[in-house]
């Protein structure tokens, strides 16, 4: 389904000279969309969450003639804010905006601080939540139209640091999940572990720098560095956490 809204945004640019868009998406789905852009010579494509570093991102086709902006894409910022100290989480913002009956692919990433949230939405959709959402986790908000800079902070990581054995997939699920190599490695083949967002059941899998693994029921991490070798003749590892 995903690989067809693709290439009809694809058919769009390329056959009837209009940008067209597909999304907003998650780290796998556009993985996938700009692989599938890749391979068409007479179009241009380009990922847009709204802001620099956004996880969840709207696919743009291109004509050959029109450059890749960010204001081409039918997106925009909403300001949610809500009492100071409310402690409103991620999941309360998400549950109150899915039980407006929307489905996930109208929201980009949300972005949360004491007392005000930002979420990117496509922009036909604006209007909706300005005037339906009145409530988050049981407080109050009010709901603007656009975002003032500097955004809410966007993901949070907790660094990781240990040894493993080699730089293959089983080794480092057990580092990054602190259980045996042997529990990593039943949760591998049980399909529980992405790898560069894509399902990886070989415990064997290289893992490098700069790899991105997400194991369910554990969360997400990044690689950071694997290596050197220590005087034992285990790998240094160090690693980041999605929290």
């Amino acid at each position: 389904m995903l690989l067809a809204r693709v290439n009809e945004a694809l058919q769009n640019a390329g056959f009837r000279s209009r940008p067209s868009f597909v999304g907003f998406l998650d780290e796998r789905q556009a993985l996938l969309a700009s692989g599938a852009a890749a391979r068409q010579k007479d179009v241009r494509f380009a990922l847009d969450g709204g802001y620099e570093g956004a996880a969840r991102v709207m696919f743009g086709a291109f004509p050959p003639f029109l450059e890749p902006e960010r204001a081409l894409f039918p997106l925009e910022a909403v300001t949610v804010r809500f009492r100071a100290g409310a402690q409103l989480s991620h999941r309360d913002l998400l549950g109150s905006l899915m039980s407006l009956g929307v489905e996930r692919d109208v929201l980009g990433d949300l972005l949360l601080e004491d007392g005000r949230a930002v979420f990117f939405s496509r922009s036909e959709m604006v209007p909706f939540f300005v005037d339906q959402l009145k409530k988050v986790g049981g407080e109050g908000v009010r709901v603007s139209a656009g975002a003032q800079m500097p955004l809410p902070g966007g993901a949070q990581f907790v660094g990781l640091s240990s040894t493993v054995a080699s730089a293959r997939l089983d080794c480092v699920v057990s580092a990054l999940c602190s259980c045996s190599r042997g529990a990593a490695a039943e949760m591998i083949e049980k399909g529980l572990v992405l790898l560069n967002f894509t399902e990886c059941t070989a415990v064997s899998a290289g893992v490098a720098e700069e790899d991105r693994i997400s194991v369910r029921g554990k969360g997400k991490f990044v690689i950071d560095r694997i290596g050197p070798q220590t005087r034992k003749g285990r790998l240094g590892f160090q690693a980041r956490k999605y929290v």
